[in-house]
């Protein structure tokens, strides 16, 4: 059985690996890749895998993408630590939609339900259509509930000049303090509106209105200078140039 992994998340794609050698899934792993370029330049080049586990949300936005520029004839489970997705993966005819963290079990369930199966996914375009315009007029957030103390408090949106995330910790950054946020850097940008905010990287999101200074950094990648920085460097990854270039003309 060969199979591919498309995870932005490295510590969820290795437990993901942990998890079928635990369910004894003989398998043959083609590879674990990372963005949705580096994922349409896989399909285009190789043959179809037998099966493909599929994050949502990856490094340069969400994997739907993929289906809007190679057309797959393969089964695909989603993966991802936003339940709200759950529907939009099944209507793009997913053999399962599981939700992150894995556990033992419920991939079980998936990978008989996918023995069961046996079918190659069949795209439907107006579906996928759908899909995209439903996700980009998803209403965005206003704020950020943040540890403050014993408590919480909340951070307006209006006010972030960046998140980052340092030793699976997400902070959220504005001009007068710091904060916690209970939240994963994944699930924060999946809530932020794109015109304002964009992952630059697999541990920052910068927000545009607090971004003063764009400079050409060594390997393809821009190196960006905040109004707030506290000891942060910023660097566009090189994957994600293009399109943070393509967001900041708009």
């Amino acid at each position: 059985m060969q199979v591919l992994i498309i995870e932005d998340e490295v510590r969820a794609a290795n437990q993901l690996q942990k998890l079928l050698q635990n369910v004894q899934f003989d398998y043959q792993l083609l590879g674990v890749l990372d963005t949705i370029e580096e994922s349409v330049d896989w399909f285009k080049n190789n043959k179809a895998p037998d099966l493909v586990f599929m994050d949502i949300q990856l490094a340069d936005g969400l994997s739907f993408e993929i289906f809007q520029k190679v057309q797959l004839q393969c089964p695909i489970i989603f993966t991802t630590a936003f339940d709200q997705y759950a529907i939009r993966a099944f209507k793009v005819n997913s053999v399962v939609y599981l939700l992150l963290p894995l556990h033992h079990e419920v991939l079980q369930q998936a990978l008989d339900k996918f023995k069961r199966s046996n079918q190659p996914l069949t795209m439907n375009h107006d579906v996928l259509r759908y899909v995209m315009a439903d996700l980009q007029q998803t209403e965005q957030r206003t704020g950020i509930l943040v540890k403050d103390g014993d408590g919480f408090a909340q951070l307006r949106i209006s006010d972030l000049v960046y998140i980052y995330s340092e030793d699976s910790i997400t902070f959220g950054v504005t001009p007068n303090r710091r904060a916690i946020i209970d939240e994963t850097l994944d699930q924060v940008m999946s809530t932020l509106s794109p015109s304002d905010f964009f992952q630059i990287n697999r541990g920052q999101i910068v927000a545009k209105s607090a971004i003063q200074k764009i400079e050409k950094y060594f390997n393809h990648r821009l190196k960006l200078t905040m109004s707030e920085a506290r000891d942060q460097n910023f660097i566009v990854s090189r994957q994600k140039t293009n399109d943070f270039k393509s967001w900041m003309n708009r």
